[in-house]
């Protein structure tokens, strides 16, 4: 091989982000430890917004595909045609939301990584409702500084491993490794710790009930749909909304305006929320309180200023 080709070989492998976690025999992935899959996302992910999309995703695939070949072939060869049907493939298999974007969690179900990091993203557990998010922020904002800061995340996830029944299989220094990499997964504005939607994405809900169809626009709500948000928000059953009920059914409201939001967003929202249907400063919401909220929702787009 003259030295012009084997220049462009080795200019393609440096190129070629994904071949370094392939086997060179098998041409496998290898299983990335959970810095090693930051570092891939971080590739990729180049504009920082949270999704690997457009001309990244177009990147990603073209050198994921590439560099499972046993020999050195440029991403570039594959043709206009072929990533476009490998694209829809790969979407339907991995894009689980189908937005036409990977997110970090659907990128992890692609990767082989660590079982016990792995665990963490809580794929096959979400959580029932908003009711049981707010309770975990209770528990995991020791301070009740309004955020998770690094030593309570640590606190978290090792519990997290605990009831998985694989702490004993995680060393300190790894717990802190994983808390270092989840940080840097989630903490989206880069403050160094989680506010109240970075957790929300760390630790996801089976769905946000407020943001099906019937309840924007103007849709016409059913005395049915009004006892379905009620019950879904009443966990205990005592006829009313009160505590990390009322403060869950907010931050699902809150979702539904607004993208980025912490603690005191929440706050606010909730006096701005209750003082617009005559709340009595009780500290709960009656199902005729939840019935002009809901009203006043379906009337009102939702708006990212709002």
């Amino acid at each position: 091989m003259d030295q012009a080709a084997n220049n462009k070989v080795h200019l393609e492998k440096a190129q070629n982000f994904m071949r370094q976690y392939r086997d060179p025999e098998s041409r496998e992935l290898k299983k990335l430890s959970a810095n090693q899959f930051m570092d891939v996302w971080s590739h990729y992910d180049r504009d920082g917004n949270g999704y690997i999309e457009g001309s990244e995703l177009d990147g990603f695939l073209k050198e994921f595909v590439s560099s499972a070949n046993a020999t050195d072939i440029s991403p570039e060869s594959l043709t206009d045609e072929m990533l476009v049907e490998l694209k829809s493939c790969f979407m339907e298999a991995y894009d689980d939301n189908q937005d036409g974007k990977i997110d970090i969690r659907e990128l992890a179900q692609l990767l082989p990584m660590e079982e016990n990091f792995l665990l963490l993203f809580r794929f096959d557990n979400p959580l029932e409702s908003s009711v049981e998010f707010m309770k975990i922020w209770r528990e995991y904002d020791s301070d009740n500084s309004g955020y998770i800061e690094a030593d309570e995340l640590k606190n978290f996830l090792r519990d997290l491993l605990k009831e998985a029944k694989k702490i004993n299989d995680v060393s300190e220094d790894k717990l802190i490794e994983y808390t270092d990499t989840m940080l840097r997964v989630f903490d989206a504005n880069k403050d160094g710790r989680l506010q109240l939607s970075e957790m929300a994405k760390l630790l996801p809900v089976k769905e946000n009930f407020l943001c099906r169809q019937v309840f924007k626009g103007a849709a016409k709500l059913t005395k049915e749909d009004i006892e379905k948000v009620f019950s879904l928000y009443d966990r205990d059953n005592n006829g009313s909304i009160e505590n990390e009920e009322l403060r869950g059914f907010l931050k699902d409201l809150l979702e539904l305006v607004k993208k980025d939001y912490d603690a005191q967003d929440l706050i606010e929202f909730e006096e701005t929320i209750l003082r617009g249907v005559g709340y009595d400063k009780d500290g709960k919401i009656s199902r005729k309180e939840l019935t002009m909220i809901l009203l006043a929702l379906a009337k009102l787009p939702p708006d990212e200023d709002q």
